[in-house]
């Protein structure tokens, strides 16, 4: 972890003797975190993580949304919530689902970011801040941010040392956190564009960061996170809060893969599909058949909700209800919005 080898721009840190220990406990655990995301639930597991991790890093700015709220919003359903925190969560699963083609390194791909998080909730989304703010604790100002002029020099700078420093991954991923909330570079979204930036650089570390709910973690914690905040700017070094987020990202390795399998569809739903069927249509997957199950069980069920159930999305869920419909399986009676499907082969 020297930096003896980049000459350029360094901001100020220290590694403890406490960071170290847990970088090589992390390190160590993120293997088996990477085994648990392959067990048979994995899918459903990210999905859940993704829906934590959006309403964790929302609720810490404030938002009201529940986790189910989020769940719906992700799924298409209304929900009856104040407008701009439905524009909150609908910006936030957007730029989350931009996660694998954004560049941690590239600072055009954070203003890009940050274009589609504050889309219709700021002025200039994607642009840096022309005015001066400052961060407060009910009527005291816990952290006034450098003037609006110096903030581009401050950012170039800043990506250049994450872009070309030897330092740990883990160590690089809070740093740069912690100087992203200090230099405050846009007028709003600052909290959660920090918390996704430091995700995606810890992507680059291993691949399972994308679904690991971190932002959880820091919700149930938010107290201690603006204190390592406070501290570390008190002390003129990240030190604190790199110790801080190192134990959260540690505590998250640890819980969520010691999560208990998400249920499967039971067996004696699919027991509903008719042998008869399975024997006709050999070339249909255990998919398509669990799907028809669910429309057995409930005719009038949406895609919506059968994907919701099986932790797909309803787009593949209306792809395996076209091969249901080609095979002349299934047909629907009535309209799209009130009618129901029906076997082709039951009596009317």
């Amino acid at each position: 972890m020297s930096k003896e080898k980049y000459s350029g721009y360094v901001p100020p840190f220290t590694v403890t003797p406490r960071a170290i220990s847990l970088v090589a406990e992390i390190s160590a655990q993120i293997e088996r975190y990477a085994i648990r995301m392959e067990q048979a639930d994995g899918l459903r597991l990210r999905k859940a993580n993704k829906i934590r991790t959006i309403h964790s890093s929302l609720a810490i700015e404030g938002n009201r949304l529940s986790e189910n709220q989020v769940h719906d919003i992700l799924e298409g359903k209304h929900v009856v919530a104040p407008l701009r925190e439905i524009q909150e969560v609908k910006n936030a699963i957007r730029t989350y689902e931009l996660y694998t083609s954004l560049d941690p390194f590239d600072l055009k791909d954070l203003l890009k970011a940050h274009g589609v998080m504050m889309e219709a909730l700021v002025d200039h989304p994607g642009c840096f801040r022309s005015s001066g703010v400052g961060v407060f604790e009910g009527d005291r100002c816990v952290h006034l941010a450098p003037p609006p002029m110096r903030v581009p020099e401050l950012m170039e700078d800043l990506f250049h040392w994450l872009k070309h420093t030897p330092d740990h991954l883990l160590i690089r991923s809070c740093v740069f956190h912690y100087e992203f909330e200090f230099i405050h570079p846009f007028s709003d979204g600052n909290g959660r564009m920090g918390r996704l930036w430091q995700s995606l650089i810890l992507g680059r570390l291993n691949p399972v960061f994308e679904h690991l709910p971190i932002e959880n973690l820091v919700y149930a914690n938010q107290q201690l996170y603006y204190e390592a905040i406070e501290s570390s700017t008190q002390q003129a070094d990240s030190g604190p809060f790199i110790d801080f987020m190192l134990n959260e990202i540690l505590h998250a390795l640890k819980k969520y893969q010691g999560e208990p399998l998400i249920p499967e569809v039971p067996d004696k739903v699919p027991d509903k599909v008719p042998d008869k069927l399975k024997l006709l249509h050999p070339e249909l997957s255990d998919t398509t058949w669990e799907v028809l199950a669910r429309i057995i069980d409930n005719p009038q069920v949406t895609a919506v909700e059968i994907g919701s159930f099986m932790g797909i999305s309803d787009r593949m869920v209306r792809k395996h209800i076209a091969l249901l419909r080609n095979a002349h399986i299934i047909y629907r009676h009535g309209s799209n919005k009130s009618g129901y499907w029906r076997l082709l082969d039951e009596e009317e």
